[in-house]
């Protein structure tokens, strides 16, 4: 069937907007048009379609309806008639049943509205309310919520939906004169007042998980308030689903930037809950609950191990493997994420994990050891991720071929490789590999054929396809079928290669240098150095030339002349600022030796936590000729009690577990966190330096540009500040984007080329000219001096 779905040009005066729904059969070409249709969904297999269709404006006796069509046939039935409004169609997986929710009976004005849950499955004329408010089952206080999903089970047998808290009528008798606006703040809240207004509408909407069961006519209520996120089945008919809960444990999300859990088992039938573990410091993942529901799994970061409800008590699953299975690479101060969950093996028996390389296979019940099933990995030095090629699969196959991506650890090189099981361990038996970066491959539905992305940073990411075949078959040879940017050999376009040293601490450091494809080792080549804690995990990544939203575009760089350097920066807590420097300052020095490097115009350029760190740099070396800081933080001391406008957050967390890397408070070591700070080592500073700081920046509070500005210009230093009004930590309009580039360009050709200052370099725009002179335009004068 093919639908075309077009809007009115005007909808009836009085009527819902609504639009023209044409129905075709591609096979009989029998039509069907349906008017006045605001929503419509088609069950999964294609076959039944249900739409709302809006009442008619011109007729008033026209009520809304909700028809039901038998798409092969283009038979219509009306299901139901009258009503205000209507939400979440959903299909049972066979297409025999339908659920929605309605609200019928309100007044277009009503302060308050109930909702019901409607249930269709043709044993009726109509659909019919199967709960509402005062069904048996539901919590006082408690209605269906208009905003939850629905979603039959595996067998038809039950509906999961969504209550919700009735809430008040807002008032409308206070005159507005005399409404006062107030927020309270409370040192017991479970959020900060600007996190409870930014999330204010998500509140409003929140549900709790329910489910009606048909063969027991019964309501069962799953989630609550004391057990908010309820994890169900993927094969749903089960006794059991689960849930977790940080109520009264939420405050310490401040500084820590995660909340403990309670973690339960419910009863599907009756509601029960049982506590299986309480304050999990950990994660759960979007398959921890085995396929049938029979087990649970989560990773203990405490403990920093896999861990198992089996049903009857909680296991640790991983002592036996050696490795680590949270990232070896954690330099934060806060716990390091897990590899995670690769998925289930049939039988809900056993769970497979990654390591940094391999995958792990671990029985949760017999006392037996972990089983490495790809074994390969970390002797290879390559990072195997399974690919999921069939959407509908619930279990790791045990037959057939499987698909894995991969990236060698040191090389950077990438590729995509085929396994097949053999005596209980994967045998890769082919792969794809180079020195590019493969995208996630996809497979025909109907052919063993893979489609994938390959890209390299001279080369666009074209589609490629493999015929991978049948175990038994040869694998035909990878093709690749499109050419998506062939005006690129026209530009002088770059290279991009892994260059070593070692830093100033005598450890191993990597980068990745970027040179024009047009490169000359006879010549010299200005140098800039773009940094953002690491970056040779993209060496092979295509970069197009495009406006930026504050970041240095290599590829455009590259094209104009310059070498472009990414350093790798790994931390040591307590002093990110020396870190930085150990690993950029090696570098300049390193590359400062080769004969093709002109080591008098360096240049320094970063965004956000690139940004800070150029800013503090600039206060610790004067061997950069320009630098350039997006959204730097000059103050860690009055940004540790800031806000993170775009969430609510407070930034404490920031600082004491996560990326600036204190590791303590500010009362604990107010040393460090006045080191880390460039605004008290201004008066070192000797290196011009633009700063770009927006006035709706969510991230970074955009005073502390202000700080790092005012404090260098008082301080005689030269210093610019670029406020994009009304943009965010990364700049999203377009003419901004192209703006802040050649901006950018403009800074970086003057002092590190020798070209003639751009006018808003050496007079700036004074705001009576603000929106007539950009000050884009060359200087009259020549360089400052």
């Amino acid at each position: 069937v093919a639908i075309h779905f077009e809007s009115s040009e005007k909808a009836p005066e009085g009527s819902d907007p609504a639009a023209e729904l044409l129905l075709i059969n591609l096979q009989t070409g029998a039509r069907l048009t349906l008017p006045r249709i605001s929503e419509y969904q088609l069950s999964k297999k294609g076959g039944k379609l249900v739409a709302e269709q809006a009442r008619n404006g011109k007729d008033s006796l026209s009520k809304t309806a909700i028809l039901l069509v038998a798409v092969p046939a283009m038979k219509v039935d009306t299901i139901l008639r009258g009503g205000n409004d209507f939400r979440k169609f959903s299909f049972s997986s066979s297409g025999s049943q339908l659920a929605f929710v309605a609200e019928r009976d309100a007044r277009p004005k009503e302060l308050v509205k109930y909702y019901r849950l409607y249930h269709y499955d043709g044993r009726t004329d109509t659909a019919t309310v199967i709960a509402d408010r005062n069904t048996a089952g539901m919590r006082l206080g408690m209605t269906i919520s208009e905003f939850a999903d629905l979603r039959y089970s595996e067998s038809g047998n039950r509906l999961y939906f969504g209550t919700a808290p009735i809430v008040p009528a807002k008032d409308t008798i206070t005159p507005e004169a005399e409404l006062v606006k107030v927020d309270i703040w409370h040192y017991q809240d479970d959020y900060l007042q600007t996190q409870q207004l930014y999330q204010l509408k998500r509140d409003q909407e929140r549900s709790y998980q329910a489910v009606f069961h048909f063969h027991q006519a019964k309501l069962v209520q799953l989630g609550s308030p004391e057990a908010e996120l309820v994890y169900i089945p993927v094969k749903d008919d089960g006794d059991f689903v689960y849930a977790a809960s940080d109520l009264g444990k939420r405050i310490a999300f401040q500084w820590t930037a995660t909340t403990k859990k309670d973690i339960y088992r419910i009863d599907v039938l009756t509601g029960q809950r049982q506590l299986i573990k309480a304050d999990l410091n950990g994660d759960l993942f979007q398959n921890s609950v085995s396929p049938k529901g029979t087990a649970l799994v989560w990773y203990d970061a405490d403990l920093q191990q896999y861990q198992s409800w089996d049903g009857s008590k909680v296991r640790t699953l991983t002592r036996s493997i050696p490795y680590k299975l949270y990232d070896e690479l954690h330099d934060s101060p806060g716990p390091a994420s897990p590899y995670g969950m690769v998925g289930w093996l049939p039988g809900d028996t056993n769970v497979l994990v990654y390591d940094r390389y391999d995958i792990w296979k671990v029985p949760i019940r017999a006392n037996a050891a972990a089983q490495n099933i790809t074994q390969v990995g970390r002797k290879q030095k390559e990072n195997y991720r399974f690919v999921k090629l069939d959407p509908d699969q619930d279990y790791f196959p045990l037959q057939g071929l499987l698909c894995f991506r991969y990236q060698h650890q040191e090389s950077r090189d990438g590729g995509i490789a085929i396994a097949q099981w053999e005596q209980d361990q994967l045998r890769f038996v082919n792969r794809q590999t180079g020195s590019f970066a493969y995208g996630t491959p996809v497979k025909a539905a109907q052919a063993s054929v893979l489609a994938y992305t390959k890209e390299r940073f001279d080369r666009s990411p074209d589609l490629h396809i493999w015929e991978i075949g049948t175990p038994a078959a040869a694998l035909g040879a990878e093709r690749r079928i499109s050419w998506i940017n062939p005006q690129q050999q026209q530009y002088n376009w770059g290279t991009a290669s892994l260059y070593r040293w070692r830093a100033l601490d005598g450890k191993p450091a990597q980068g990745v240098l970027y040179r024009p494809e047009n490169f000359d080792p006879a010549k010299k080549y200005p140098v800039i150095f773009y940094f953002y804690e690491t970056h040779t995990e993209t060496l092979h990544n295509y970069i197009p030339p495009s406006p930026t939203g504050s970041r240095l575009n290599v590829s455009f760089y590259v094209s104009r002349g310059y070498i472009v350097v990414s350093p790798d920066i790994h931390y040591t807590r307590g002093y990110p600022a020396k870190s930085c420097y150990n690993y950029v300052v090696s570098a300049a020095n390193s590359l400062a030796k080769l004969p093709y490097i002109d080591a008098k115009n360096m240049g320094i350029q970063g965004q956000s936590w690139g940004g800070i760190q150029v800013a503090q740099l600039v206060t610790m070396t004067n061997q950069f000729k320009a630098a350039w800081a997006g959204a730097p933080v000059a103050n860690m001391t009055s940004a540790y009690g800031g806000i993170r406008w775009e969430s609510g957050i407070n930034r404490q967390f920031q600082y004491e577990v996560s990326q600036s890397r204190i590791g303590a408070t500010l009362w604990e070591r107010p040393d460090l966190y006045i080191e880390n700070s460039p605004l008290f080592h201004l008066p070192k500073v000797k290196t011009p330096m633009v700063i770009m700081a927006n006035d709706a920046d969510g991230a970074v509070p955009w005073y502390q540009g202000i700080e790092l500005f005012t404090g260098m210009r008082r301080l005689g230093k030269q210093v610019w500040m670029l406020n994009y009004n009304g943009e965010a930590h990364n700049l999203r309009e377009r003419k901004n984007q192209k703006d802040i580039s050649i901006r950018q360009q403009q800074f970086f050709d003057w002092l590190l080329k020798g070209d003639k200052p751009a006018r808003w370099l050496t007079e700036g725009v004074p705001a009576l000219k603000k929106g007539r002179d950009w000050g884009l335009d060359e200087a009259d004068q020549g360089q400052e001096d």
